[in-house]
């Protein structure tokens, strides 16, 4: 029999019961140095009561720099991991597993709220002086902060953090680490050409420009138990077809070295390292191709995300071997139960774990 969306996924010692994950998706929402709040708890928590196998908490920021906007979440302090813990603990106790998105925003950080325009902010207006692999800034159509091109201490220090923050994301109760090597942040940074005009042995060839991916995900994986998992999500392309840039195929090169570094599964995203990206289509499953080919090259698992809003069509994802993992983004917005409504069409209800308090509404 094959798998489906509701078959438990088994990886080291942790299990999950389906197939079903919560995208990471940032709420900018916290009000206080990126401390976690009361929305972070209900936004994670009602995912977990809807039935997903898998609730991953947002990009979250391992060095005050490394956030998006000022009101990004972060895990650079002990005060931060106990303030996830409550969502960790409310989470897990739902039955879903926890999860969090380890992340530095590199050159895109340092800007306002999606609802405020994503504006680049100076050091005036809270804003901050912004890393890279290189010194180029993000081309914002106004003008961007201040980028400067890591050193090799700005190097150790960025790994560092990375690995202090898995411990501090144990601690408060997380079972799976994502390692964010996505959508124009700092770590795709690196391996994008297009941003990484570097001489020393961090750009380069392809082994430069994707030799901090693999230490990152070799820090994380040194510190975060054996018997639980570790992710990476990669961007597998860069939609720039007109230039030199990262895709596809090195995208399939490097899954397998992610995973020699320790990388249980590869979350497979595409875009974001420049706005000249053109995105060949937006529709349903439209990067699951990208997972099948990196899936392919690699032992690692699978995860797809883009376009999946349907019951039928995630559970075929996992029936046709296309991914090991669904990953629902935008539809867990409109939807927190999304998991159980999919049970519901599918007809797998009597393999879910509907809350007693409203399962009169699924009788």
């Amino acid at each position: 029999m094959n798998d489906d969306l509701f078959t438990p996924l088994s990886i080291r010692g942790t299990t999950i019961r389906n197939r079903v994950m919560v995208s990471p998706m940032c709420q900018y929402s916290c009000e206080d140095d990126g401390l976690a709040t009361d929305w972070h708890e209900v936004h994670l928590g009602s995912r977990a009561t809807g039935g997903a196998g898998i609730v991953m908490a947002e990009a979250t920021a391992v060095e005050p720099r490394g956030r998006i906007s000022p009101n990004d979440l972060g895990i650079w302090s002990d005060d931060h991991a106990e303030a996830l813990a409550p969502v960790a603990e409310f989470v897990a106790d739902r039955g879903a597993t926890p999860a969090i998105q380890l992340a530095h925003a590199g050159r895109k950080a340092s800007k306002t709220r999606p609802w405020e325009g994503s504006e680049p902010l100076q050091p005036d207006e809270g804003g901050w002086e912004t890393l890279a692999p290189s010194a180029i800034p993000y081309p914002y159509d106004d003008d961007p902060p201040e980028t400067r091109e890591m050193d090799r201490d700005d190097i150790a220090a960025f790994v560092d953090d990375f690995r202090t923050a898995a411990e501090r994301a144990l601690d408060a109760g997380f079972e799976i680490a994502e390692v964010h090597a996505a959508h124009g942040y700092l770590l795709h940074e690196f391996l994008s050409p297009v941003t990484n005009r570097r001489e020393d042995a961090y750009g380069g060839d392809f082994e430069g420009r994707t030799r901090l991916a693999r230490e990152v995900t070799a820090a994380v994986r040194e510190v975060w138990p054996d018997d639980l998992p570790v992710f990476v999500r990669v961007s597998a392309s860069d939609w720039l077809d007109d230039r030199e840039s990262w895709t596809v195929e090195d995208t399939a090169r490097l899954a397998p070295l992610l995973a020699d570094a320790g990388a249980d599964l590869i979350d497979v995203s595409s875009g974001g390292i420049h706005p000249d990206q053109e995105i060949p289509s937006a529709g349903p499953n439209y990067q699951v191709p990208y997972a099948e080919r990196v899936g392919e090259n690699t032992d690692a698992l699978v995860g797809a995300v883009g376009g999946i809003t349907e019951p039928a069509q995630a559970d075929a994802l996992i029936r046709n071997g296309r991914a090991d993992l669904a990953i629902v983004g935008r539809e867990h917005l409109r939807d927190p139960y999304f998991a159980l409504h999919a049970a519901e069409a599918l007809g797998a209800l009597d393999r879910v774990d509907v809350p007693v308090q409203y399962r009169r509404a699924f009788e």
